[in-house]
């Protein structure tokens, strides 16, 4: 019969890793909160929030996408000797 074999698992994931990622969602929502802002002044500020509310609800699938895809490119699974 033979041994079972231990593994490990190793996640060298950075902060730099993500630093960009996170620099990227900012500035989505600075963009978003600039344009809500900027429609707040228009007859209709209902269509300021719905926009705001809009373009984060569509950027934060892709935010998570990018993020998880990175984190599952710096997990390794290691032999235990």
């Amino acid at each position: 019969m033979s041994e079972l074999t231990k593994y490990k698992l190793i996640c060298d994931l950075a902060f730099g890793d993500i630093y960009i990622q996170i620099l990227a969602w900012m500035g989505v929502i600075f963009v978003s909160l600039a344009a809500g802002l900027a429609l707040m002044g228009s007859s209709r500020p209902v269509f300021a929030l719905l926009g705001v509310g809009l373009i984060l609800v569509l950027s934060l699938p892709f935010l998570l996408f990018a993020f998880v895809t990175t984190l599952i490119n710096h997990i390794r699974i290691e032999t235990i000797n």
